[in-house]
């Protein structure tokens, strides 16, 4: 419990720091810079300070407060954030447009007087706030509207031919929490089932809170429906809610989870091995908790294929190495709001969608859901429907 509050203290405080200095670079270009007239400027800085000073008080009323005065707290703290978000990186590009223009007149162009300079600030402003509410207002409808289903086809050398066209469906970063909840839940619910899926795989991000707060909010994966079972493999946000009392809630819910296990998926011969390890964060909250694919292998045939269901993509490294045929991940939310899936691939080898790594491939789903700002720009969410298929080894 001491560490779960000194990690919330440390993220709020950090995220504060970043989301002041944010702030002052907006005030600076939508205010200051423009050189907008009294009192308007005046206004406009004092609703800046509110705004930025919102985002904390705001984090830590809504972990106290009931659900349904949390959730429409959460709702406008992070819509601001995810709007601030995408300010901020409109307005950095900008100043390569300011650059070009005293570069242009350091070349011998007309004087770059403070006439100008003003000039260039309100254009510039006036355009990121335009095209900053535009996106923002996109970014909401793409988190919030319906989720498309993502086919994809994955062949794979030692599936057995009769296993070709086997659909695992896969949920991933769905984040029930202070703005996603049940009825959202059962609409997802509700369309996996219409597929007709063999295996539903969650992997991993499933909640952003604790048991006894979101367990009505969950219960709708209790009608998950798939001819083999629906499987999950813990993410590290599961770590920051109590992962153990969800663990225990999913078995409740008819949810298998794997914890660095295999199990068999088929009928003798004509069947696969799915195997399922723990976060890559885990072993550090202790409690026997942490990823461990060689023991999850142990004693395998290594003539029968595998499927990997792991959070983090960065897992992949130790996969290929051990044979896995498919490994299956989220994490990354596609980057979620563009372009910060560049800074996501600082940390993860893959962003989304299939790729290989070697003799191993690997699907990164852009998930289901969304982390903090109900906002996805460039990064729309995703039921991923995955084919399996028998990969002709005769084929050059």
């Amino acid at each position: 419990m001491q560490r779960s509050v000194l990690s919330l203290v440390i993220f709020v405080l950090l995220f504060s720091a970043v989301l002041g200095g944010m702030h002052y670079y907006l005030w600076f270009r939508l205010v200051r810079t423009p050189e907008l007239a009294q009192p308007l400027r005046r206004v406009l800085t004092w609703v800046f300070v509110a705004l930025a000073t919102s985002v904390p008080v705001g984090l830590m009323l809504m972990q106290r407060a009931p659900r349904p005065i949390g959730g429409v707290i959460a709702a406008v703290v992070y819509g601001w954030v995810g709007l601030t978000i995408v300010l901020f990186f409109l307005l950095v590009t900008m100043e390569f447009i300011r650059l070009g223009a005293h570069a242009v007149s350091a070349l011998g162009g007309a004087p770059f007087n403070q006439e100008r300079r003003t000039f260039l600030g309100r254009m510039l402003a006036g355009a990121a706030g335009v095209l900053g509410v535009g996106l923002g207002a996109a970014g909401l409808a793409s988190a919030l509207g319906e989720v498309a289903v993502r086919p994809v086809q994955v062949r794979l050398r030692k599936l057995p031919g009769s296993l070709s066209g086997f659909r695992i469906v896969q949920l991933t970063d769905i984040h029930v929490g202070p703005t996603i909840g049940r009825a959202w839940l059962e609409g997802i619910v509700e369309r996996v089932n219409a597929l007709k899926p063999d295996l539903v795989a969650i992997t991993g991000d499933l909640v952003d809170g604790k048991v006894e707060d979101l367990r009505d909010e969950v219960a709708p994966l209790a009608k998950l429906q798939a001819k083999y079972g629906v499987f999950f493999v813990t993410g590290n946000h599961e770590y920051y809610s109590g992962a153990d009392e969800w663990i225990a809630e999913l078995g409740r819910l008819g949810v298998r989870v794997l914890r660095n296990e295999r199990v068999s998926i088929g009928e003798g011969d004509e069947s696969f091995d799915l195997v399922g390890v723990d976060d890559w964060t885990a072993k550090r909250f202790g409690n026997g908790h942490g990823p461990d694919l060689e023991r999850a292998l142990a004693g395998r045939d290594p003539s029968r294929e595998v499927v990997l269901l792991a959070h983090q993509p960065k897992q992949v490294v130790q996969a290929a190495a051990m044979g896995v045929g498919l490994q299956l991940s989220g994490h990354t939310h596609g980057g979620q709001i563009f372009p910060w899936g560049y800074f996501v691939r600082l940390d993860q080898p893959h962003l989304e969608g299939l790729e290989r790594r070697g003799e191993t491939q690997i699907y990164v789903s852009r998930g289901t859901g969304y982390w903090g700002p109900p906002m996805r720009v460039g990064a729309p969410p995703e039921i991923s429907l995955v084919e399996l298929a028998r990969e002709d080894t005769g084929t050059a």
